[in-house]
């Protein structure tokens, strides 16, 4: 069935290679740095521009070449001899767009790959950008009831993926679709890019009551189209949408932007106005990097930068501001080069906008202040819960409620920028060019010390008469005011003894401040001390923690709140001997506390107030548990800006550590195994039904199973659980989990219920019996879900296939067919199919006693062989077997019914 299953996918196993072909006629090695006079502008609609051409000595080098096909009406362009046709050539961006990348599943289709290879060419589906301009290849794949995954082929690793779960609600025209992004691959190149389409499985149609209907993947800019609803129209048309390419220039196997300036022939950025840029990363320490380089008109100019001539400035271009400008938006000063109107700022990227809202920048940032000093634009961000990004740099965040953004004028170093005299911004007498190297090599200007004002102006540095502050420079002397500076003079001779006298007066008094000061300052440091940790109590809602955790009648008895010198004398100050690794949510120190009980403290990872209502959501539902097979909170400290978590220490790793080691061979034993997962079932059907409040964990998995030296399961991690109401059975949340273990059912429809820590619960079930991750890769059938092929390896009757060799032997049939039940139903696609995690443990616990008997009689049935061997040789009596058989008979006959009954389950 193997074979089959593999012939099958070479069968469906759709490869769309971008490597063939693209140049023509004896793959032409030269390189051409200007196009000929008489090469084609034109195939049909579309302008053809350099590096780009059609004919030898029209493109630059192999890679460029285009073909265009005039059997059609319009003609059609192509990439060298492909079938990729090309729709636009945008040098100015350095983007080609061309016709989107499809990949299709048939309706009698399970499975399906296609790959997009571009290794060998000068292309990229996702590079870095520079000055703003997006990448924003996205993912579209529509139809009922299948997963998508992106995989870079060339680590044959998944990236990102998606499902489509359709329903009689939830179908083709109203949202059965979903999409996948590029901006997780964290590849060098980001060339060899793979599509893999698989369609849910027979009983997951069956339960959405939906027939199954033909998948198709596209890839297309989500950036010059935004509106998803409409791409199914399109795609039934065959026409309005688009992928990108871009291109970077690649002359040999050390091309970077160093290398290829060496060597003015071939050097590709032929304007003078012109920049360049590294395609991919430098560093050394990467072993994968890839050669090549893009050319990128310079900040104010557009045009085609492979172009001796091809860079222009833009008509918005203002070396000066004009007369009439508005300088202020209600309380905010508005120095060039921004401006609010048209002739009034140096280029569209410095344009503001001012409205009802105030000061905006790019029509969203609100700004509260323009420091050309500093070179910073202070944004306020109190209504803003993403992070800013800007055409030339990152944001550097101050505070939680405040941004500043650097003022870089061109993306060129000060040397570089002198010798273009018309771009130049450090126009103003008295003014200096600054180097910026804070994110991309650039430069900013100030007034030179001793000036004032504005340097972006012709004349804007003004002096600055010091003499005005005589007392502060010159102590009341005599004050002199000069460009730049200024000179102090005495008013009178001074006596040598008096100046003895003052300087050794001078000098014990000043013995005398500076031990009073240091005094004083350890004094205020302390008192400082005391009101940082009072602000981060209240600041990490220290009173409402209080008051939830006093909510339970004994969990003041169980959780205290810790002071921060205990925790430095536990954890000797966050020693970083002492990190035993990091959660979901934080960073684990081992601590020994004064009364020497050794315990695991959690420093969380918090950056927002998601984050710190998450750490006060755990912190809440530890306090609410009392289970032997749940990690116990001891308590926690909020003096601190990052809240801490102290609880008990578990020594032993996870269940996942155990199930999947390096060599494959666990040393968890069947009996260990049933053990583990009944112990995990009674702590979450406790967390469910038996706690003072239902919770829900939210994110059951394997690396969440917690075993202690005797190797007794212990649930941890409760960061992304949730309390319910004792009248709700359902909660309306943000979709939060783990890729793998995650409900299809809560991600379709973000309902949160008891069943999707069921179907979490037996994804770990199936880990347990075949010693397999929830995905995995193969030789063979490459990267796959666990839940799926269980389902189809029972559908095959090739179960035991799948499950683990260790297992097979210790286990038998009898146990593992019961597993194998209530695996297949936790792991129905409907929550309201599955058991409840009560019913789970009541199985297992049933289970685990059948084993216990079983024990039990293996040891009586030994001990009555021997006392009967005993009387065998102490007598001279022989005692005959019935010939029939009749006691055989019927044991066989009762294994077979038992084993039909259980077989019952699953309908052949």
């Amino acid at each position: 069935m193997v074979m089959k299953l593999t012939e099958l996918i070479l069968l469906l196993l759709i490869t769309v290679t971008l490597r063939a072909a693209v140049a023509s006629a004896g793959q032409d090695t030269d390189i051409t740095t200007a196009p000929h006079s008489n090469c084609p502008k034109r195939c049909g609609n579309i302008t053809i521009e350099f590096p780009f051409g059609i004919g030898h000595g029209c493109f630059r080098s192999a890679g460029f070449n285009l073909t265009c096909r005039d059997n059609t009406l319009p003609p059609r362009l192509f990439l060298g001899d492909t079938t990729i046709e090309v729709l636009q050539i945008d040098t100015n961006k350095g983007f080609l767009y061309i016709k989107p990348p499809t990949a299709t599943l048939g309706i009698a289709d399970i499975y399906s790959n296609a790959s997009f290879d571009l290794e060998n060419l000068p292309y990229s589906f996702n590079l870095e950008t520079y000055y703003g301009w997006p990448m924003s290849n996205v993912w579209y794949v529509i139809g009922c009831s299948a997963t998508a995954y992106l995989i870079d082929t060339t680590t044959n690793t998944i990236f990102d993926s998606c499902s489509t779960l359709c329903s009689p609600t939830v179908n083709l025209t109203t949202g059965g679709y979903c999409t996948m992004h590029l901006y997780n691959w964290k590849a060098t190149n980001r060339t060899a890019l793979g599509v893999q389409l698989v369609r849910l499985n027979q009983t997951d149609q069956l339960h959405s009551n939906m027939s199954a209907s033909s998948i198709t993947a596209v890839m297309y800019d989500s950036y010059r189209f935004s509106n998803e609803k409409q791409i199914p129209e399109l795609l039934n048309k065959r026409g309005g949408l688009s992928a990108t390419l871009a291109w970077y220039i690649e002359d040999d196997s050390r091309t970077t932007c160093a290398e290829a300036k060496k060597n003015t022939a071939t050097y590709a950025c032929s304007s003078n106005s012109s920049d360049c840029f590294d395609a991919f990363s430098s560093d050394e320490d990467e072993k994968n990097n890839k050669p090549g380089y893009m050319c990128r008109c310079s900040l104010s100019y557009y045009g085609n930068p492979y172009l001796a001539k091809g860079c222009h400035l833009e008509t918005s271009f203002r070396s000066q501001p004009a007369k009439d400008c508005p300088t202020r938006c209600r309380n905010v000063t508005v120095p060039f080069p921004f401006g609010l109107k048209s002739g009034c700022y140096r280029g569209h990227d410095f344009a503001l906008n001012c409205s009802g809202n105030g000061l905006l920048y790019q029509g969203i940032y609100k700004v509260k202040n323009i420091s050309l000093d500093e070179a910073l634009i202070l944004l306020d961000t109190q209504d803003l819960d993403y992070e800013i990004y800007t055409d030339e740099a990152k944001p550097l965040i101050n505070n939680i409620d405040q941004a500043a953004i650097n003022l870089v004028i061109e993306n060129k170093l000060c040397e570089d920028a002198k010798r273009d005299n018309t771009t130049y911004a450090c126009v103003a007498k008295n003014s200096d060019c600054i180097d910026d190297k804070r994110e991309f090599p650039g430069y900013h200007c100030i007034c030179s010390h001793g000036f004032e004002g504005n340097p972006y102006i012709r004349g804007g540095c003004e002096d600055i008469d010091e003499c005005r502050y005589a007392a502060v420079y010159c102590n009341n002397g005599i004050c002199v005011n000069k460009p730049g500076s200024y000179d102090c003079f005495p008013k009178k001779k001074h006596f040598i003894l008096l100046g003895i006298v003052i300087s050794v007066t001078s000098g014990v008094g000043l013995l005398i401040l500076c031990a009073s000061y240091i005094i004083l300052r350890r004094r205020w440091k302390k008192r400082q001390q005391k009101k940082m940790r009072q602000r981060y109590f209240k600041q990490n809602h220290g009173i409402l923690l209080t008051r939830l955790i006093s909510s339970g009648d004994d969990a003041p008895e169980r959780t205290k709140i810790f002071s921060l010198e205990e925790i430095e004398k536990a954890t000797h100050n966050f020693d970083k001997t002492r990190v035993l690794g990091g959660g979901g949510h934080g960073t684990v120190y081992k601590g020994i506390l004064s009364d020497q009980r050794v315990v695991a403290i959690k420093k969380s990872k918090i950056a927002k107030k998601l984050e710190i209502d998450q750490f006060i959501n755990e912190v809440v539902v530890l306090s609410q548990i009392n289970h032997r097979h749940v990690v116990k909170l001891y308590g926690c400290c909020l003096e601190t800006e990052v809240p801490l978590l102290v609880y008990e220490f578990i020594s032993n790793g996870t269940l996942s550590d155990h199930l999947h080691v390096p060599d494959g061979k666990s040393i968890l034993s069947w009996v260990d195994r049933l053990r583990i997962a009944t112990e995990a079932a009674e702590a979450l059907s406790y967390m469910h039904s038996a706690a003072s409040i239902c919770i829900f964990h939210r994110d059951v998995k394997s690396s969440n199973v917690l075993l202690d030296d005797h190797l007794s399961a212990k649930v941890s991690d409760f960061g992304a659980s949730r309390l319910i109401p004792l009248d709700e059975t359902r909660l309306v949340t943000n979709v939060q989990g783990t890729f793998g273990y995650l409900d299809p059912e809560y991600y379709q429809t973000s309902e949160l219920t008891e069943k999707s820590d069921v179907y979490s619960f037996g994804v770990i079930l199936l880990e347990l019996l075949t010693g397999k991750k929830p995905i995995y890769s193969t030789e063979d059938e490459g990267t796959l879900s666990l839940p799926m092929y269980f389902f189809q390896a029972l559908k095959e009757n090739k179960l035991f296939d799948l499950v683990e060799d260790s297992v097979v032997k210790e286990a038998t049939e009898e146990e593992l067919m019961g597993v194998v039940g209530l695996i297949e139903m936790c792991l129905r696609l409907k929550g309201s199919e599955r058991p409840t995690m009560k019913e789970v443990e009541i199985k297992l616990q049933g289970l685990m006693r059948r084993i216990e008997r079983q024990k039990t009689k293996h040891v009586v049935a030994e001990e009555d062989n021997e006392e009967a061997k005993s009387l065998l040789s102490d007598s001279s009596y022989a005692f005959c077997q019935p010939v029939d058989g009749g006691n055989q008979s019927t044991s066989t006959r009762n294994y077979s019914m038992e084993k039909e009954i259980m077989l019952s389950y699953f309908p052949r």
